[in-house]
Formats: structure tokens, C-alpha cells, sequence
């Protein structure tokens, strides 16, 4: 053998072994995994439905008594009436409350402007006939929220949207013969 190969196999067998020892035991190395990252459940300004409400009640309200319960008097309860149905909504008077976000809605029918998403005065009344189709179910989709989560304690007597039903209804009766 030459004194060059000689010389190489000298140098390169020990760097091949330090080298395959380096690479073998890396690939060994437990590579610790972070840390699990605790998931925090998302807080939702929505409230999940409830499972435990009252039977809904009938008790009638007009308009003018379905103001008493604004939320202005903390001895009363809450009342907020969408297409007619009065929920009772005292449980987040932090929201419905006098001074609070919706408080609009406190103590009256505002069905149109729920339908149309406005914290406008003007637009929370209980006439929604001109609602466009979109903003209908948009009102459907507030009441049906509703239902679950808060107590039916009445109906608006005076609704003007339940007073065009019931004439439509008996204006398309026709006489049995």
C-alpha cells in the first residue's frame, strides 16, 4: 500500500466513525415537544340555549303596558317583545338594562329593527310589513334565538302586524255554500 492511502485510511477512518456516531445518536435525541397549549374556551357575547325555561305563557300586553317594563324600574322585570311574543329578559339586564347596549328594545316591540340590525330609535317599532326578505329572516332568526334562551310571558295584544293577520285570515274566508 502506498504511505498515501496509508495515511488517508488514518485520517478517515476515525472521522467516518465520529461522524456516523454524531448523526446516529442526533437522530436518538428526544426532541421534546411543546408544551400543549391549553385551550380556553371562547367566551360568546351569544348565550348557549337554555334548558331550563318556563312554559310560555299567553298573558296579553298592549303596547302602552309593555313600556313599564323598560328596565327604568329595578323592581320590575324586563320585558322585550319581538313579532308579538313578549320575552322576558331580566336575566341580562347587563345588556337590556337602562343605559345598556340594547336597552332600545327594553319595553317595547322593536321587531323591525332587529330585523334590520339598527340601534336606531326610529327604526325599533313593531312593524316590520316593509322589511325586504332578507331582513325578515333575519327577524325570524332573533326570535327563533329568543324562544330558546329567554321566558315567553305574553303576547302583544295591539301588535299592528297580528291585527293584519287576523283581518287577512277572515277577509280570505269564503262563505260555505
Amino acid at each position: 500500500m502506498s504511505s498515501f492511502v496509508k495515511y488517508a485510511l488514518v485520517l478517515l477512518l476515525p472521522a467516518a466513525y465520529l461522524a456516523r456516531r454524531y448523526y446516529r445518536s442526533s437522530s436518538q435525541i428526544a426532541i421534546p415537544s411543546p408544551a400543549p397549549v391549553e385551550e380556553k374556551p371562547v367566551k360568546s357575547i351569544m348565550q348557549a340555549p337554555r334548558e331550563d325555561l318556563a312554559p310560555p305563557k299567553d298573558d296579553p300586553f298592549t303596547l302602552a303596558q309593555l313600556k313599564e317594563f323598560d328596565g327604568s324600574d329595578l323592581s320590575k322585570p324586563i320585558y322585550v317583545s319581538i313579532k308579538g311574543t313578549v320575552f322576558d329578559v331580566t336575566p341580562k339586564a347587563d345588556v337590556y338594562g337602562a343605559g345598556r347596549s340594547y336597552n332600545i328594545f327594553a319595553g317595547k316591540d322593536g321587531s323591525k329593527g332587529l330585523g334590520m340590525s339598527s340601534l336606531k330609535e326610529e327604526h325599533a317599532v313593531p312593524d316590520y310589513r316593509d322589511l325586504s326578505e332578507s331582513d325578515r329572516k333575519v327577524l325570524d332568526d332573533w326570535h327563533a334565538f329568543f324562544t330558546k334562551r329567554y321566558n315567553i310571558v305574553g303576547r302583544v295584544s295591539d301588535h299592528p302586524v297580528s291585527d293584519v293577520k287576523e283581518e287577512d285570515t277572515s277577509a280570505n274566508v269564503s262563505p260555505s255554500l
